[in-house]
């Protein structure tokens, strides 16, 4: 059995680069204890610690329609939706392993797994 490390997605409403480009796609690797630590040294999580989040999202972030890179200035153009997204994926992934999640059926009441990708379809 191999470890899965990365992750695809698809946010819910995409980042729109500087060329008005929208990008909805993408990747997320699993995070490394060095990536949580690193950003706190960063001045700009030092002021303000909700920052953690956008450095954060920036490292682990592998692609994001054809951009491969992504810096936290580009999190930052993030629309809120999908902020919120990221970080909901970064922690189902990084605690559970799968960006899958239990659900219920109301009519049968059986439970079963649904692969979330973010654009409002399981």
């Amino acid at each position: 059995m191999t470890l899965q490390t990365e992750f695809d997605f698809t946010l819910p409403r995409g980042y729109v680069d500087q060329d008005g480009n929208l990008h909805r796609d993408g990747s997320m690797r699993l995070a490394t204890a060095f990536d949580e630590i690193a950003p706190m040294k960063d001045p700009r999580v030092q002021a303000n610690p909700a920052y953690l989040v956008i450095i954060l999202l920036s490292r682990v972030i592998t692609r994001l329609g054809t951009l491969t890179s992504l810096n936290p200035k580009m999190v930052e153009g993030l629309f809120s939706a999908d902020l919120a997204f990221l970080q909901d994926f970064y922690r189902r992934i990084n605690e559970y392993g799968t960006s899958r999640m239990s659900v219920g059926c109301p009519h049968c009441e059986g439970r079963f797994e649904v692969e979330v990708n973010g654009s409002g379809e399981a």
